[in-house]
């Protein structure tokens, strides 16, 4: 257990890490944990922004307690109700049952669903203040970023952002809590996949919460999951405004599906054209191999995508659907595609990508390739112009 860790002097953060469970929202891998973030500010008012997933700490309560050294705690602000941050307001109420429990109209609604919670609620509005006495804080409603009652409070005096789940990330705080106390390409990784995985089906709701946060100086980014961010927040939120508005990087991600070898073969065979193209950062994955959340996050790091198939039943394989569908409910954007793939008889997969680029609005670099039966050096010729006009793309693109 940490010792109490203070954002600043008169806020604490209150975390545990999670390295038990193994799935986040029962889906999304999470070999490396997660984190739950909270925070009590001790002012002339107290205040609890949010608690933590129920039975994650086995003394969260006794927590706060000890930094409160007996007094009350005043107010209770729920930023986003989902079970991982409102487990344990139930606790709380027991040891704290006069507590005033701040929240927008939507919240209250989850709340009681939840917990049949409803009375000492104090109801809050978009840009309503609380002062704390030597804290003023604003309330900002940032709805579907990413659930529909989601706010964020904002420190006036001291310029800290209590982000709910906004710039949070997969992975434990491995002891070090701020963005000063790691090396930050771990948690720049696991932050873009819980982004792409958690967040980007809503991005046009990130880049409104955006707009409402512009105009604020931000010297802290206290969010729910992963670093808080004391010394350079700007980097968060350079990271989202790049992944909110689907701007990838100068690299290329390969995706197929095989059943006996033959389109990895023609997948492994794009990748070397596009090296000898000039293009260094390309990654190939095995559809059937990668947990789809690592997929959907690398499709979002890079400017250059490339799928491939073989036929499964007339259609693509089941796990390229899978892919291809999650894909399409995130409705990521600005993508340069190469379709490639080969089939035995009827074909299918390659048909199937074709109907996929088109609902996306994806660009094609380049005419479709579907081999039939083995692919020998002469018929994977046909994939070269995939890797020289993705490579041409991604030069264009970056002058």
């Amino acid at each position: 257990m940490f010792n109490n860790v203070k954002v600043s002097d008169k806020v604490y953060w209150l975390g545990v890490n999670d390295r038990s469970k193994q799935l986040f929202e029962n889906m999304w891998p999470l070999p490396g944990g997660v984190s739950y973030n909270c925070y009590l500010i001790v002012d002339d008012k107290t205040a609890l922004l949010d608690t933590v997933e129920m039975g994650s700490d086995l003394d969260f309560v006794g927590r706060v307690e000890s930094i409160l050294g007996g007094r009350e705690l005043d107010y209770l602000i729920i930023n986003h109700m989902e079970p991982d941050h409102s487990g344990e307001i139930k606790d709380i109420l027991r040891r704290y049952p006069d507590v005033k429990i701040i929240g927008n109209n939507k919240t209250y609604k989850i709340l009681e669903g939840y917990y049949g919670i409803t009375e000492n609620l104090q109801e809050v509005k978009d840009g309503d203040t609380l002062s704390l006495g030597h804290h003023d804080l604003r309330f900002v409603f940032t709805p579907w970023v990413h659930w529909p009652e989601t706010m964020m409070t904002y420190d006036i005096t001291e310029h800290i952002l209590f982000s709910a789940d906004a710039f949070g990330s997969f992975g434990t705080l491995d002891g070090g809590i701020f963005d000063d106390e790691v090396e930050l390409k771990y948690y720049e990784d696991e932050m873009r996949r819980y982004y792409s995985n958690i967040v980007g089906k809503y991005s046009n709701m990130v880049q409104k919460a955006f707009a409402k946060l512009g105009s604020l100086k931000i010297d802290i980014i206290c969010p729910l999951h992963g670093l808080v961010w004391r010394s350079n927040p700007g980097k968060a939120i350079e990271m989202y405004q790049k992944w909110s508005t689907c701007q990838g990087e100068n690299a290329v991600v390969i995706i197929y599906a095989s059943m006996y070898g033959n389109t990895q073969r023609v997948a492994d065979y794009i990748a070397r054209a596009l090296a000898e193209q000039g293009v260094k950062d390309i990654r190939v994955y095995d559809v059937s191999k990668t947990h789809v959340s690592y997929l959907i996050s690398e499709v979002w790091r890079c400017k250059g995508v490339i799928l491939g198939s073989c036929a499964y039943n007339t259609q693509m394989h089941p796990n390229m659907e899978h892919l291809t569908t999650e894909l399409e409910h995130y409705g990521v954007k600005n993508k340069f595609l190469g379709i490639f793939g080969s089939h035995s008889w009827n074909g299918g997969g390659v048909r199937n990508l074709m109907a996929f680029a088109e609902t996306m609005g994806f660009e094609p670099v380049a005419a479709p390739v579907d081999l039939f039966g083995k692919p020998t050096l002469e018929k994977l010729k046909a994939c070269d112009e995939i890797a020289v006009q993705m490579a041409a793309c991604l030069k264009g693109d970056n002058n």
